[in-house]
């Protein structure tokens, strides 16, 4: 994709690279344009991906021009992936992936010759500080190995491969690969004050990841039609966990735009309370429950303190801070500025959150896991701050930058807390004020039904009083506010159809040009929200409409299972961050409800045959 005389990959081109501190997104040109070393909040030291290759990245390909890929994958059930290039003198293998066995943070390619003469070229672009900072930059020999050393402040990065040569602020060169020959390139990044790290063992540090994401994807409890998907969405959030703190972040990327040429760019590279429980749910059911209790470890951790204290999200070890700027220096991802780092919604008031936490905390009650002297009393004191602030207008799950509103979503999840808080008391022998709590949840759903549902529209609204709908209503079912097939569900579902199903089957968060979200109208159909109506219809007995729509979203996947956070079914191509974790969060759900659902089916023909 040309942009602006810039070369910028399609967003589906990427593929994800992890060592569960950081991630690489790798084109299938075989350039690396986004690294963030040593976290994934770090500022990159590859930047391409949001401007030019002088913002840095690292590419190694076969420099003819007629090499093509015969095929590109992750060897199955890893995040190691594999490109098979062929040319018209030869093929090589390239396998890019990033050690998980070890503490440092690095990047590998190793280049195998598979037939022939292969000459391949690697270009070389160190951009520390968000592809600002020119780092100095040194070659030397080290055991008689070529090594070239970039160092910029705290910040240095080490490669260890074929010599490069020095050309206009970045270094190239060439190197040729026969059949059975095996070339290593190491990237390794480390404070600047320290010591270079010794070289590494690429075989056994291989091995190592292989054998890690094989384990791990083996204790999936999976099973059915998209057991595939499934698999594929549980590595990706596993993926996207810091392994140290157990925080997992939105998606990789910052910026990578809603609306392409707009300003809907936002840094998804930090821990949504939402997102969370929404992770520790979908590890549980799947037989993750022991990385189910460290995703409630590190929220009960990151909310800590103050109960007036709480934010909507945090940083990978629960930071707080984490102010929002732009940086203009960056051109954008197709033209589309601002480029931001840091979340300005990090200071808004979302009165959904607290539910969301207390429904995940409450289904991992059900599976067994006991409160301990921590969980519970915090959990009592994130009942007081909403109780606190029953009154409260907010933003939504949306983040809408407009005026605070009595969103119907919101005030179904206050509903939500205080329902799992009777239910804690009165199922699980807690302490609490089991009156009050019942009175206040008992409340919340007289109020709801009187201001959040509208009879001339036979639908739930999107806020107190008004007539637009948005597909966050979708979630009320899924916490047990009305049954699936309640009759004002299925108004609302057809209110949602009427109004914001695209053209080519997408479900829209909500109609930009009639809401108050603070920005120009324009976004592209937002992929959870599809995946929720799929757990709708399959809930509610539409089994053909849930698969076909299923059929639809995991389509959108690219080669390698990866979903964005929205995609532009015109075009046919992704939006949005990359990556997008409440993507596959949601795609869990939907094959879940949808298998369960056929499941269901077939008993009931059974017995009627019977």
């Amino acid at each position: 994709m040309w942009l602006s005389g810039k070369m910028q990959s399609p967003i589906e081109d990427y593929a994800l690279v992890s060592d569960l501190h950081t991630g690489a997104l790798i084109s299938r040109r075989g350039s690396v344009d986004w690294l963030c070393f040593p976290r994934f909040d770090s500022a990159s030291v590859f930047g391409a991906l949001l401007g030019t290759p002088d913002h840095g990245r690292w590419l190694v390909a076969p420099s003819s021009d007629d090499a093509e890929i015969v095929d590109r994958s992750y060897i199955s059930s890893t995040f190691v992936l594999q490109t098979h290039w062929r040319t018209a003198e030869g093929e090589v293998l390239v396998t890019d992936f990033m050690p998980v066995t070890d503490r440092r943070a690095n990047v590998v390619r190793r280049i195998q010759g598979l037939r022939g003469r292969v000459t391949m070229r690697q270009e070389l672009e160190i951009r520390f500080g968000y592809g600002d900072i020119v780092p100095w930059v040194s070659q030397g020999l080290e055991d008689g190995v070529p090594v070239l050393l970039a160092i910029a402040g705290p910040d240095a990065l080490l490669l260890r491969g074929p010599r490069l040569k020095a050309a206009n602020h970045r270094h190239e060169g060439t190197f040729e690969v026969s059949g059975g020959d095996v070339v290593d390139l190491e990237l390794v990044w480390y404070p600047s004050h320290r010591g270079k790290p010794p070289a590494q063992d690429v075989d056994d540090a291989l091995d190592g990841a292989i054998s890690y994401w094989r384990a791990w994807a083996a204790s999936c409890l999976i099973e059915g039609e998209y057991a595939d998907a499934v698999r594929r969405s549980l590595l990706v959030l596993r993926a996207l966990t810091h392994e140290d703190t157990g925080g997992i972040v939105a998606a990789p990327t910052t910026s990578l735009p809603e609306q392409f040429g707009g300003a809907r760019n936002w840094d998804y590279r930090f821990c949504w309370l939402r997102d969370a429980a929404l992770t520790l749910e979908a590890m549980m059911t799947h037989g993750f429950e022991d990385e189910a209790l460290r995703w409630r470890n590190w929220l009960l951790r990151a909310v800590a303190g103050d109960p007036e204290d709480l934010q909507i999200m945090y940083g990978l070890a629960g930071e707080r801070h984490l102010p929002e700027r732009e940086l203009p220096h960056l051109p954008g991802y197709a033209d589309s500025v601002p480029v931001r780092v840091g979340n300005g919604a990090v200071d808004q008031y979302q009165a959904d959150v607290v539910g969301e936490v207390m429904v995940a905390l409450e289904k991992l009650r059900g599976h067994g896991v006991t409160e301990d002297n921590f969980s519970w009393p915090l959990q009592r004191a994130l009942l007081g701050f909403a109780e606190n602030h029953l009154q409260d207008r907010d933003q939504g799950i949306w983040e809408m930058r407009g005026e605070q509103q009595y969103f119907t979503h919101s005030r179904v999840m206050m509903w939500a807390a205080f329902d799992c808080a009777v239910r804690a008391v009165r199922d699980h022998g807690l302490t609490g004020p089991l009156d009050r709590w019942t009175k206040i949840r008992d409340g919340l759903r007289a109020e709801i039904l009187e201001h959040g549902f509208n009879r001339e529209l036979n639908s739930f609204t999107q806020s107190y009083g008004g007539t637009e709908v948005d597909a966050a209503l979708l979630q009320l079912p899924q916490v047990g506010f009305v049954e699936f097939d309640d009759p004002m569900m299925l108004g609302t579902v057809e209110r949602l159809e009427q109004d914001l199903l695209t053209e080519q089957g997408l479900l829209l968060r909500y109609r930009t040009d009639s809401s108050d979200d603070g920005l120009e109208p324009g976004e592209h159909p937002f992929l959870a929200c599809s995946f929720w109506l799929v757990e709708q219809y399959a809930h509610s007995g539409r089994l053909d409409d849930a698969g076909r729509l299923m059929d639809q979203l995991v389509g959108y996947s690219n080669e390698l299972g990866l979903l964005s956070e929205e995609y532009d079914a015109v075009a046919g191509r992704m939006a949005g961050n990359f990556p997008q974790a409440f993507s596959h969060l949601a795609l869990v759900r939907a094959a879940d409800a949808l298998q369960m659902a056929r499941g269901k089916a077939g008993s009931h023909e059974s017995m009627a045959r019977e």
